[in-house]
């Protein structure tokens, strides 16, 4: 009797076998890499046993590069073409980047789309940067196992928009990785955090990197990890506070860098003084020290900073946290006391400051008994073991289900958005909505994506347009148009267009060449919020006016087909009430256009029954009843 080899779903069929999966954490000031060895999740180190790559890469010519601790050493003696915290220009184009003017880099202005910094190397977008810092984990992670890599989960904010989620997959696809899945940098939290503390309940991610801010509500259940609400910045993280310090030594001190190698100086001595003042309330007069040579490049600055300076200055960065927090509690609709417990993740939480403040907010101490520069690549880690087929690896059922940042609908007629997916709803999913043509004979359809909070398109973000073409001529509203939105687990969008009855159909994978900025984000839901009654009543004036054209449209229609049947007066009346409705569409209220609307439908209701019973009539003439 033959024998069948039997395995789980997705799994190799032999248990001795394992498929190398990692997770990685690409972040704006370091990244890492790890992987569940023998049941446990654990980062790779290099061959010097750090298990932490700076995120920099230095261009030289003839296409040569130094990757993390070597570049990370020039980046004060050679700054144009030493790149740090590329993270931030990810999906972005050159008018999205706030306080450019105060980058050593040289940005190449001649290219639209994404912007592309010029090095001795040549220019570099920030796909190909990024895909430096990637390659190096993937060697890092292939020598460790002294295997090929079969695929990794990939960390991305949880506020990144459609475009800087592609592009971090381009990059991983440049590194020659195959991504298993993108997931957001407070879930992979969660689950390092959830698992390795049997936690249950819900919990708030306060996720501050170096370049980025999130924050995430999620339910713990059995193994379950839903993301009730999310929120952030994609460009608030520990830079910003290195900056404020930066320029409160220059205050002080009265020293200004003349030379972008003088300006990453003195960021950089910013940054040990940041550090320094979580351990200490004051420091005594500050030298900056050349990284590459540990000599001094400018002498000591005549002055102390002291922690209470630094808290005062960085205030305002601090309250936009905060404010996140509030946003996305009110989403979950949740109050404080409904958090079980808030894990800090991200190495700018160790500032106490940002302790202090979250720990106030919430009315509790917040848990810190996690690594937060390791939990995000460790969560990753657990799940790309899961998504390799290799058995549980300490996360037997594990389950995510994560939530997109904002809505996503089509345009309709007037300029108005139709929401199709809700922002904070689960994916992966697809939602459909039906719609129909506006005119008698219309065969083609435009469709317009948006992404935003508001009502009218002009509000919103576009993200892709497209058509749908070959639908049969049928009267206006007889054609039915289903339109699908699908989000795959990378929070990446695919719209599909078609037609019912015909079965024409068509569709678009959304691919903008870089995405929102993080203003619009803020504002957009700011503006949803704070401009609704606004909204609401432009809607309705809108959707009015639509009505009335539609009215008008079939009125004349039905003139042009059967006038003869109306007397003189009864034409001359039909035509003054087209007349009042078309000089009540330019009212500003509604109201008015609906009262106009109904007029006409009331004057022409005689007239609709006279030809209702005239068709009747030609449909009999020359029958008898036994025919019929």
């Amino acid at each position: 009797m033959a024998l069948l080899q039997i395995s789980e779903p997705g799994q190799t069929p032999n248990p001795h076998e394992r498929r190398i999966a990692v997770g990685i954490d690409l972040g704006t000031t370091h990244s890492l890499v790890a992987a569940v060895k023998s049941g446990v999740a654990e980062c790779l180190p290099d061959e010097q046993g750090r298990v932490i790559l700076p995120s920099v890469v230095r261009y030289l010519p003839d296409n040569k590069r130094q990757i993390g601790y070597e570049a990370l050493q020039h980046i004060a003696t050679d700054s144009v073409n030493t790149i740090a915290s590329v993270k931030r220009l990810m999906g972005r184009g050159l008018s999205d980047i706030a306080n450019r003017e105060k980058l050593p880099y040289k940005f190449d202005a001649s290219q639209s789309g994404m912007v592309s910094v010029v090095t001795a190397g040549g220019a570099k977008s920030p796909v190909e940067i990024s895909a430096d810092i990637l390659a190096t984990l993937r060697y890092r992670a292939e020598d460790t196992f002294n295997d090929d890599l079969f695929g990794a989960v990939i960390t991305v904010p949880a506020y990144f928009d459609d475009a800087q989620r592609q592009a971090t997959k381009d990059a991983a696809q440049l590194a020659g990785i195959n991504v298993l899945r993108l997931i957001n940098e407070p879930t992979a939290a969660a689950i390092a955090y959830g698992l390795d503390n049997a936690a249950e309940g819900v919990y708030a991610i306060y996720d501050l990197g170096g370049g980025t801010f999130d924050i995430s509500i999620l339910r713990l259940t059995q193994g379950v990890f839903e993301v009730i609400a999310t929120g952030g910045d994609s460009a608030l993280g520990g830079d910003d506070f290195d900056r404020a310090l930066a320029d409160i030594m220059t205050q002080k001190s009265g020293y200004v860098p003349q030379t972008s190698n003088e300006q990453a100086a003195l960021l950089h001595a910013a940054r040990r003084c940041k550090e320094a003042l979580s351990a200490t309330n004051k420091l005594a007069p500050q030298a900056i020290y050349t990284p590459a040579t540990g000599q001094k490049s400018i002498d000591i600055l005549p002055f102390e900073i002291s922690r209470e300076e630094f808290v005062a200055a960085t205030q305002n960065l601090t309250n936009k946290t905060l404010t996140a927090v509030k946003k996305a509690l009110r989403d979950a609709k949740l109050n404080k006391d409904d958090i079980k417990g808030v894990v800090m993740v991200g190495g700018s939480t160790r500032m106490p400051h940002i302790q202090q403040a979250v720990a106030d907010l919430f009315g509790k101490a917040p848990l810190t008994n996690v690594n937060p520069d390791e939990v995000v690549a460790l969560g990753a880690a657990i799940q790309a073991n899961q998504l390799a087929g290799n058995g549980t690896g300490g996360a037997g059922d594990l389950l995510l289900l994560d939530v997109i940042p904002l809505s996503l609908g089509i345009e309709t007629m007037g300029g108005l958005v139709e929401r199709i997916v809700p922002r904070n709803q689960t994916i992966p999913t697809a939602m459909a909505q039906d719609f129909t043509t506006y005119k008698d004979g219309q065969t083609a359809l435009a469709l317009h994506v948006v992404q935003g909070e508001r009502d009218l398109v002009a509000d919103c973000r576009s993200l892709a347009r497209f058509e749908l073409r070959g639908i049969p001529p049928m009267v206006a509203g007889a054609a039915k148009i289903r339109v699908t939105f699908t989000i795959d687990a990378d929070g990446l969008l695919n719209v599909a267009a078609k037609e019912l009855v015909s079965g024409v159909e068509s569709q678009i994978t959304v691919k903008p060449s870089y995405g929102l900025s993080d203003d619009q984000i803020a504002s957009m839901l700011k503006d949803s919020f704070n401009t609704a009654q606004q909204d609401m009543q432009s809607r309705a004036l809108i959707e009015a006016r639509v009505d009335a054209d539609r009215m008008v449209l079939a009125t004349r229609t039905a003139l042009e087909a059967d006038g003869a049947l109306l007397t003189a007066s009864e034409s001359a009346e039909i035509e003054s009430q087209i007349t009042a409705l078309l000089a009540a569409k330019g009212s500003a209220d509604a109201a008015v256009v609906e009262a106009a609307t109904k007029s006409l439908a009331n004057a022409t209701e005689a007239f609709a029954a006279q030809r209702m019973n005239s068709g009747i009539a030609k449909a009999l003439a020359g029958k008898n009843i036994e025919t019929i």
